[in-house]
């Protein structure tokens, strides 16, 4: 069950609130429409009960707030605008991923994939999808973690006829297994067809909260549709009976030998068609243009079942020359229906009047799509779940093994050339690290990556369906640093070897000889990597933008080393002397295998310019991380 109460969002400058003191409820088991035009505040209305966006008010789901709930998108599967996954991602991999993060075994993307109808094209990446299919992988998204509750931003929006059908297919199917189901709209025949209860918001605000069949009666204009041979006449005898009657009916010719009558009724109709001896194919209720599947009111059941025995009875005796009346035999589906149910009384409601009360009881019932299987048991939460959702969100696109390409190609070229130049020390050739570069091209390439790794959760946020931004949650970042300190050490020892190698078949053995300072050249050169990838994801993680990460990265050496430099450039009055052994000193026995000597060539590192600079930055970006999320959960 939803409870909205008070939704009221933050007014923009001088501009009144797009939303302004929204409260209703949905409940369980039955299908909620959110109605009203274009700005008339549904998405905002829907964004503020996930806490997407700022304002007041509170929205209960089965009794708790969102923030409240420890995994948000077990209770409320979300719909909103249009996927959010990288477009060279494959429906597989997106999906895939998404079970990564909710905790919920992957074989569960076959069962979703199968209901939504999308086996066929598993191996679709996200660019190329139609409308359609893009919203039945919403739909599969949403329905991914087995959620009691759906919140959809006008599903059907852009969809064919047979496809929304489906779509609400599946919303009606979900309500039947006493699931809450909450969509937005802005067509008012949609939120009558397929609602058990309608909202209507209008510039901001709740306007009405009613039964669909009340939503119907009220507020969408009534019809009698009439399939006739002989249409244009029939029409023409209702325009002059109320012009003479003085009776405002409106009568529109629609497609074929049909009829739409606004104004009119089904009794009135059938006894002019009877006078006049017209054949009636068709005489039945309905609201607005709803189509075959409206339900007609229990007043008006009698008199149309009257009307058409009556004329069937006279077409079997009188007959006709025009071609078109071979129909006559065919009565149209909803006459049928309403001739084999009968009549009943105010005081015995029909299957009709029973549609909306009951959804479950609804006419083809037992033909709504199928849902998948739920989930009896659910995983417990475990560390290595945030490291599963990263591997899937770092492997499933061709960025990084396109970066990791360009990098070892371009390091190759750098070393090959900087060796012809001369004058380049052997660990700066082997790294392929010209005096005029900031950074070599595997350090960028390493930060790069990072930036990615939380830059492209804010551009194609994958976990932002049930919370909209990326959660900063410290298992989350920790995977991150991980999967990227892995690839850039990966990425490090590469270089370091297709550099070699290429230097050995261009020049031979003369320049691959190993520096005798190897391992403390090994460490630095790891480092740099590494901390260059930390600094690209803590970065993009804070300021949410590739760009910003990537910038941080070059922000080290170009401004942060000269700063270290010019401070550690002044006079000194103490020196660091005997550092390693103080270090011993610390404890009682000696550091166990050897420690006190990597401690000592760490400090070292950290000594130098580049390792001082980078260290620092690193702290400030993790504590400006650390400082956000604080905030964040303040808030």
């Amino acid at each position: 069950m939803i409870q909205a109460i008070g939704l009221t969002s933050n007014p923009c400058k001088e501009l009144p609130p797009a939303v302004d003191d929204v409260s209703f409820e949905a409940r369980p088991g039955r299908v909620t429409a959110l109605l009203g035009v274009p700005g008339a505040g549904k998405t905002t209305t829907l964004r503020l009960m996930l806490e997407l966006q700022r304002g007041r008010g509170i929205t209960y789901f089965r009794g708790r707030p969102l923030h409240r709930i420890a995994h948000p998108s077990r209770e409320v599967g979300v719909l909103l605008s249009e996927v959010p996954g990288h477009p060279a991602r494959t429906i597989r991999g997106q999906l895939g991923m998404v079970c990564a993060a909710v905790g919920v075994p992957i074989r569960r993307v076959d069962e979703v994939i199968e209901v939504v109808g999308l086996v066929s094209l598993r191996d679709e990446r996200l660019g190329t999808l139609s409308r359609g299919m893009d919203r039945r992988l919403g739909l599969a998204c949403a329905l991914l973690s087995d959620p009691h509750t759906l919140v959809l931003d006008d599903p059907a929006g852009g969809l064919s006829v047979a496809e929304g059908r489906w779509l609400h297919g599946i919303l009606r199917a979900h309500a039947a297994h006493g699931g809450t189901v909450l969509f937005s709209t802005d067509d008012p025949k949609e939120a009558a067809r397929t609602a058990d209860r309608v909202i209507t918001l209008e510039g901001g605000r709740l306007v009405a909260d009613q039964e669909a069949a009340d939503f119907a009666r009220t507020r969408l204009r009534p019809r009698v549709a009439v399939r006739s041979p002989h249409a244009a006449r029939l029409g023409d005898l209702l325009a002059k009976e109320a012009r003479a009657a003085q009776r405002s009916v409106e009568v529109v010719r629609e497609d074929g030998n049909r009829l739409s009558v606004y104004g009119s009724t089904c009794a009135d109709i059938g006894e002019t068609a009877f006078r006049h001896g017209i054949l009636v194919h068709r005489l039945a209720d309905e609201t607005g243009d709803m189509g075959p599947h409206a339900t007609l009111p229990a007043e008006g059941l009698a008199s149309a079942t009257v009307v058409t025995s009556a004329l069937l009875t006279s077409a079997t005796s009188t007959p006709t020359d025009d071609p078109s009346t071979d129909d006559a035999r065919a009565i149209d589906e909803p006459a049928t229906a309403v001739a084999a149910t009968g009549a009943h009384t105010p005081d015995e409601p029909g299957p009709a009047t029973e549609a909306r009360t009951r959804p479950a009881a609804l006419p083809g019932a037992r033909d709504l799509p199928q849902l998948p299987p739920p989930i009896a048991v659910r995983q417990a939460p475990s560390p290595l779940r945030p490291l599963r959702y990263e591997l899937r969100r770092a492997t499933g696109v061709g960025t990084g093994y396109l970066t990791a390409i360009t990098v070892l190609v371009t390091s190759a070229l750098l070393s090959v050339l900087l060796a012809r130049i001369g004058h380049t020390p052997q660990p700066r050739l082997l790294a392929a690290w010209p005096r005029e570069c900031p950074l070599p091209p595997a350090a960028l390439g390493a930060g790069l990556l990072g930036a990615l790794a939380f830059g492209e959760e804010f551009r194609h946020p994958a976990l932002a369906t049930d919370r909209g931004t990326v959660p900063r949650r410290l298992g989350l970042l920790a995977a991150k640093l991980l999967v990227a300190s892995v690839t850039a050490l990966a990425l490090a020892v590469l270089t370091v070897g297709c550099d070699l190698e290429m230097l050995y078949l261009v020049y031979g053995r003369e320049l691959v000889g190993v520096p005798a300072d190897w391992l403390s050249l090994s460490a630095s050169w790891i480092g740099l990597t590494v901390g260059c990838a930390w600094a690209g994801v803590l970065a993009a993680g804070i300021f949410r933008s590739t760009t910003a990460g990537l910038a941080a990265v070059l922000a080290v050496p170009v401004v942060v080393v000269p700063l270290v430099q010019k401070t550690l450039a002044g006079p000194s009055v103490r020196k660091a002397a005997g550092f390693s052994e103080r270090l011993r000193e610390l404890l009682l026995m000696q550091w166990p295998f050897g420690g006190a000597r990597y401690i000592a060539a760490g400090a070292r590192l950290v000594a130098q310019p580049v390792g001082g600079a980078l260290m620092l930055s690193l702290t400030a970006l993790l504590c400006a991380y650390l400082l956000t999320t604080l905030r964040r959960r303040v808030r």
